[in-house]
């Protein structure tokens, strides 16, 4: 197997010599680079698969995201997706946005829902009424796509709440900014982050956009109550064991986070028993293999 990772022209060569030497050509996320190895791919004769995990069906003019705003690339990677022999998603909801991204009947589309690991995202000790949003943030779109500004809002309306918020670098809030209820890290180490996901009581997604979160599923698994805006597959994770509220509408999250402090900390188990039920480990990669296995025979 050979990994290529990379960026500029001198990728772009190493990456089409990489597919005349494989079987297979396997990219993770629909990017330009993706386009490239699966189109020499199909011109070649080979097989491919494209990962598809939500941000690259962004098309979001208003906060300058997403590939899909340049016309150009939005036509390579939607040729190269209808190439693709599979293309594989989160959730469900992505297969709908995908179809109506690129325009085609979408017979080359599976579900397949990521897993996650509930020997490593597990409660431990007594949670504590801390209210936690995971983010990693490189820029002013993502900034809002995660909706940190909204996160922020509702900080100020619930002053006597204990807001945390990981992976943000604090820099990005002046002192006159951010209030003081909000606590911002930039991002941490899997066994710090897995510390806040069990002292905290609920864990906020107030993204504009989500595929399927992997921030919201560890949380849920860490016992965390959840709360979560309606995009992606959150609503699907959540089920009845948290809130699921409107995008963009920081009354609407103020108070499902009411709502879920005010919940026995108890109620967090029925989140992790839900994630466990509907996401469980290994499944994902059994999938991946067997598709592997059926490309490249």
């Amino acid at each position: 197997m050979t990994v290529c990772i990379g960026h500029g022209p001198g990728h772009v060569l190493k990456l089409v010599l990489n597919v005349f030497r494989s079987q297979l050509v396997f990219c993770w996320f629909a990017s330009v680079y993706a386009a490239v190895g699966t189109l020499v791919a199909g011109a070649l004769g080979k097989n491919s698969i494209i990962v598809i995990g939500g941000v690259d069906l962004a098309k979001e003019k208003e906060f300058g995201y997403g590939l899909w705003r340049s016309p150009w690339k939005a036509m390579l990677v939607g040729r190269a997706i209808k190439t693709a022999n599979r293309v594989v998603v989160v959730d469900q909801s992505l297969k709908a946005e995908l179809l109506d991204r690129v325009k085609y009947t979408g017979n080359n589309v599976e579900v397949l829902s990521t897993r996650f690991d509930q020997d490593t995202w597990h409660p431990a000790g007594i949670k504590e009424p801390i209210v936690l949003t995971v983010a990693a943030i490189q820029s002013e779109g993502r900034f809002k796509i995660k909706g940190i500004d909204v996160l922020i809002e509702v900080a100020r309306q619930l002053p006597q709440v204990r807001f945390v918020l990981v992976g943000v670098s604090p820099d990005r809030f002046p002192n006159t900014a951010r209030p003081e209820n909000l606590t911002v890290h930039p991002s941490l180490q899997q066994m710090e982050l897995l510390h806040y996901y069990q002292r905290a009581k609920v864990y906020v997604q107030p993204s504009r956009r989500e595929g399927l979160s992997n921030a919201l599923c560890e949380a849920m698994l860490c016992g965390c109550i959840p709360v979560a805006t309606d995009v992606g597959g959150s609503s699907r994770a959540i089920g009845e064991t948290g809130f699921v509220v409107p995008v963009g509408n920081p009354n609407a999250l103020a108070d499902g986070i009411v709502k879920a402090l005010e919940l026995p900390a108890g109620n967090g188990i029925l989140a992790r028993e839900r994630i466990i039920a509907l996401y469980p480990k290994g499944q994902r990669e059994v999938r991946l293999e067997q598709l592997i296995r059926e490309l490249t025979q």
